[in-house]
């Protein structure tokens, strides 16, 4: 898998100053549009459209201060369809125009070009399993929430807090099937899990009951779940168990992540700042 990436990295530096296809990047890794995104992302720590941008820009200012052209010619051959656009852009990632850059000589940012390497250290397992599940609903409380990376959310800790145990009581009745209890779900993520960009977040039940008056409801088509397990503090071990499924584990097996919700559930122990957590992550077989 890593090897396919890689051929899609040299793809994207044999065309900076061509567009570039999603689909066709996704060919060559042998993927989904959705899948290689969300890879990428775990991998690179930043989105797809976000290093092809910096890439570029990076090409670019080095021909502007090397000379090469006007500096029209240069924000044309990079994609931008005027000068004001290309040093709008130019000066979001050097912090300086490009005509002040070539005048001054600027120093200018660098996005070095990736690669991908696997890195086995072979000191810890991942325990996990594929389940089949049939047709489902969450039901529960649903807010829109950004996205935070590592540590608490703001936002969700705020919505768990305003409901009262009678709710919660009555969410807890609905459960009828794995996950089951309280669970946390992620829906409508944008591809790139840019830090910032706002989701769906349900904290609810799995069920196949129909939701009351006051709640809301989010309908699961069938499909395969991979379900990964791991313990410790609260809430960073979920967060880099999901870094690890992406970076680790889909890159080893025969399985890609499909469009749906991500599921979460955690179990504290006597230590409250201790858990332990199941991680349900849609997704289907390969088949290269």
């Amino acid at each position: 898998m890593l090897e396919r990436l890689n051929h899609a990295m040299d793809y994207i530096e044999e065309r900076l100053d061509q567009q570039i296809e999603v689909a066709e990047l996704a060919r060559i890794a042998v993927t989904s549009e959705y899948h290689f995104r969300r890879l990428f992302s775990a991998l690179a720590g930043l989105p797809l459209s976000e290093y092809i941008r910096r890439r570029r820009l990076t090409v670019a200012g080095a021909q502007v201060l090397a000379g090469e052209g006007t500096l029209l010619d240069v924000a044309v051959r990079y994609g931008y369809g005027s000068a004001e656009a290309f040093a709008r852009a130019f000066r979001a990632v050097h912090g300086v125009g490009p005509g002040e850059a070539r005048r001054t000589g600027a120093a200018l940012y660098s996005q070095p070009r990736m690669s991908f390497r696997l890195i086995v250290e072979g000191s810890s397992s991942m325990r996990y399993r594929i389940v089949e599940k049939g047709e489902f609903q969450v039901v529960g409380r649903k807010v829109r929430v950004p996205l935070v990376h590592e540590g608490m959310n703001p936002a969700i800790v705020a919505l768990i807090r305003s409901m009262d145990q009678e709710t919660v009581r009555r969410m807890e009745s609905l459960s009828d099937q794995e996950p089951r209890g309280i669970v946390n779900v992620a829906d409508r993520v944008a591809d790139g899990r840019e830090e910032g960009t706002e989701f769906d977040y349900y904290h609810a039940v799995v069920t196949n009951a129909a939701a009351p008056d006051d709640m809301e409801s989010l309908l699961v088509p069938e499909g395969t779940w991979a379900v990964f397990e791991c313990s410790g503090p609260v809430p960073q071990a979920l967060q880099y168990l999901w870094r690890d499924v992406f970076t680790q584990w889909f890159p080893s097996n025969p399985y890609r992540s499909r469009p749906g919700p991500e599921i979460s559930l955690t179990r504290l122990s006597e230590d409250p700042a201790e858990a332990g957590a199941e991680l349900w992550i849609p997704v289907e077989r390969t088949t290269g």
